[in-house]
């Protein structure tokens, strides 16, 4: 009878263990259902699925169900959430701040050799997550940044002229100091809390994203989008260190393929997107607002001038200058 009772024991440890191993792993991101980012992810997890023969199982969670990118970024660090794909969180390792630093490119052409493959602000991200057990697998490009508001600023043009205007900033020193540069009130809200706040008036509008996400979260409060191109928004796929060792090598083969075709694909539709995004925006009333190059490059030596310096004791000054050497 002892016998029996270990063996069912054991039975049950056994196919408990089995059932645990064959839980889909989670990957989060951080817009609704439908939006390109879910499209691309869902088209990421079924091709890993087809070409592991099931051994990689992934759920996909939107909409930022599982928690702001900034704590899933945490979360994925130990382990309790295996994936994301997502704009990086400085506040573990401070350097990360690089990756959305204000004007650091100007156009796409700059943002694919920084961000791209081998590009050096990707090479510093995966160094950097490294430390955090987060394996980098590929980048996802979104969009240059903007401003979404409730009211219309005055001279929006000139960064010089006080706005008076209190904005969302994501809970990053580079986007509280770039806002601030550009003549508005900067409140730090992380994203999951802005629609909210913007709502109740807490902030007139925000800044941290662009004619994307402003579309895809606050086109029903927006009422002004500004493409100051403040910073460009790269998001990256990612995976938890101790998960990723356990693949076979195989399988992390087939996944870094499959991921590095994502982005490949990604690249080619991004910048077209950006335009149709702020047609979007402009097609359900919202005033967009552009800007002429001789206007963003003022908005540009004014963040060079007063941003950048303060930023060098958290993003070494030599990461900044190997992104700029490698771009000209």
């Amino acid at each position: 009878m002892f016998l029996t009772v270990v063996c069912v024991i054991l039975l049950g440890v056994l196919v408990g263990g089995a059932f645990a191993a064959d839980k889909p792993w989670k990957l989060a991101h951080i817009r609704p259902e439908g939006t390109p980012i879910d499209i691309s992810m869902k088209e990421f997890v079924k091709q890993v699925g087809e070409k592991t023969n099931g051994r990689v199982n992934i759920e996909i969670y939107p909409a930022s169900q599982l928690g702001d990118y900034t704590t899933v970024q945490e979360r994925v660090s130990i382990g309790d959430i295996e994936m994301q794909t997502a704009c990086l969180s400085p506040a573990v390792t401070k350097a990360i701040g690089l990756n959305s630093m204000p004007y650091i490119v100007t156009n796409w052409k700059e943002a694919e050799k920084a961000y791209g493959p081998g590009g050096v602000i990707f090479q510093k991200m995966a160094e950097h997550l490294a430390k955090q057990d987060i394996h980098v697998l590929a980048a996802w490009p979104v969009y240059f940044g903007g401003i979404v508001l409730t009211k219309e600023p005055p001279a929006p043009a000139d960064p010089n002229v006080p706005k008076n205007i209190k904005i969302r900033v994501p809970p990053i020193r580079s986007f509280e100091l770039c806002a601030t540069a550009l003549g508005y009130q900067a409140t730090p809200v992380p994203w999951a809390d802005t629609f909210t706040a913007m709502q109740t008036g807490i902030v007139e509008g925000g800044i941290g994203a662009g004619a994307e996400g402003y579309y895809a979260n606050f086109r029903d409060l927006a009422k002004y989008y500004l493409a100051v191109n403040d910073h460009f928004e790269c998001w990256f796929m990612y995976i938890n260190k101790d998960v990723w060792d356990k693949l076979s090598d195989a399988d992390k083969k087939t996944m870094t393929e499959v991921a590095q075709e994502t982005e490949k694909a990604r690249w080619k539709v991004a910048e077209a997107e950006e335009k149709q995004n702020e047609k979007k925006l402009a097609d359900i009333g919202v005033k967009v607002i552009t800007f002429t190059d001789e206007e963003l490059d003022v908005m540009r030596k004014k963040n060079e001038e007063l941003v950048w310096p303060p930023m060098y004791e958290e993003i070494p000054e030599a990461d900044v200058k190997a992104v700029l050497d490698s771009l000209k």
